[in-house]
């Protein structure tokens, strides 16, 4: 039987139907969707985050944090400087060196994460790759050493579609991005060691804090090794071989943003309204697949992710397929900007360093009815550019 798609012909005529909201941006990204300014009134605004009011908004943004996404009791959760890169780095130079590293990459932040290792650290570094589109062989990885990588790759539309190949009796420790994954994806705890995230992604928030949480494994690993380079003080997790336990309870290294932790706050009330994590799984799921059909039945388009198992969905990458497209990267830059101008889907070209196309954000705070009322117009914006790029 054959796989092929259908041939399709694309619409011409402008859709009616319109999105209500256009963000698709993959970061920051849109707010909940009963988000109103007038919900944050009560930041602690022109209070120190050291007082009392700071400390109690700052702990339970971290234990809400802990209960939505189930960690286990013993992990710490902390509130970190610098977003997600900020908490990755702040893991990468506490905890690698003390052994071997395996650092893994299939997209472009993972690549980041080996330029630390290899060429700032200078760390003995295994260093697996794959392509856009692909995944490397996670079973494939030896565990005795630290293994470094994102569980979905933002700018590839990758994810790991589950932790089995991690094993339960490693002796490194697990060093997982999940700042795309976490609050849409199952995350199985017992599998990660350290795992970093941000508040601008599936929740909604704002950037500029990151979210640090660390397994019994990783406490031990902090306590018993010390780096052979300097830190910097927004890096130091320890003090006299011990864990700093303020930094889990909600005494932050430097000042957040008060007004910040509050629409995170708000962001995590909306959570537990809809149901919480099942509830936020299910409505990235929802919006991935309006777009998955999408594409199945055209022959112009397909997902970025060759593996439909490994297909993220929150960071949707497509591609265009048509053979008539003479350039692809300003084919693509091209539909995004029509789709801009009218108002229909903003920020969704895909990363600087990855392959040409679009990246549409289907993370839980977008509505479904937003994706399909959206899709549409996708269409018709393909179709007036082959129209533009055949008359040219």
């Amino acid at each position: 039987m054959s796989t092929a798609k259908p041939a399709t012909r694309p619409e011409t005529l402008r859709p009616s139907t319109r999105p209500s909201n256009p963000r698709f941006s993959s970061g920051p990204c849109a707010k909940p969707p009963t988000w109103t300014l007038d919900k944050l009134g009560d930041a602690a605004l022109g209070r120190s985050h050291r007082a009392a009011v700071g400390k109690a908004k700052l702990k339970a943004a971290i234990d809400r944090t802990a209960a939505i996404l189930g960690v286990p009791d013993g992990y710490r959760v902390g509130i970190v400087p610098a977003s997600d890169t900020g908490a990755y780095e702040m893991a990468m130079w506490t905890m690698l060196g003390e052994r071997p590293a395996e650092m893994v990459a299939w997209e472009s932040f993972g690549a980041g994460w080996v330029t630390d290792a290899v060429k700032q650290l200078r760390i003995d570094a295994t260093v697996h790759t794959a392509e856009y589109g692909h995944i490397v062989d996670m079973a494939a990885l030896n565990y005795d050493h630290d293994v470094c990588f994102t569980w979905n790759g933002t700018t590839s539309g990758v994810r790991m579609p589950n932790g089995d190949a991690i094993p339960a009796d490693r002796k490194g420790l697990t060093l997982c991005d999940a700042t795309s994954a976490a609050f849409a994806q199952d995350l199985p705890w017992d599998k990660l060691d350290v795992t970093t995230f941000s508040w601008q992604k599936v929740m909604g928030g704002e950037a500029a804090h990151g979210m640090l949480v660390l397994s019994p494994r990783a406490v031990a690993r902090l306590e018993s090794y010390t780096p052979a380079w300097p830190l910097p003080k927004i890096f130091r997790l320890t003090k006299g071989g011990k864990l700093i336990e303020g930094i889990f309870a909600g005494e932050t290294i430097n000042t957040p943003s008060m007004l910040a932790v509050e629409d995170y706050l708000v962001a995590l009330d909306w959570a537990d309204d809809i149901g919480g994590l099942p509830a936020l799984m299910a409505r990235a799921d929802a919006n991935a697949q309006a777009i998955f059909d999408f594409c199945a039945a055209r022959d112009w388009i397909d997902n970025l992710s060759v593996d439909p198992a490994t297909r993220s969905n929150t960071s949707v990458c497509l591609k265009f397929t048509d053979p008539q497209i003479v350039d692809g990267a300003s084919f693509a830059k091209a539909v995004a900007k029509r789709l801009e101008v009218e108002g229909i889907a903003l920020d969704i070209g895909a990363y600087r360093d990855a392959p040409a196309g679009l990246r549409i954000w289907c993370g839980a705070t977008v509505q479904t009815s937003d994706v399909v009322a959206m899709l549409p117009w996708l269409e018709w914006a393909f179709a007036e550019e082959i129209t533009a790029q055949a008359a040219a």
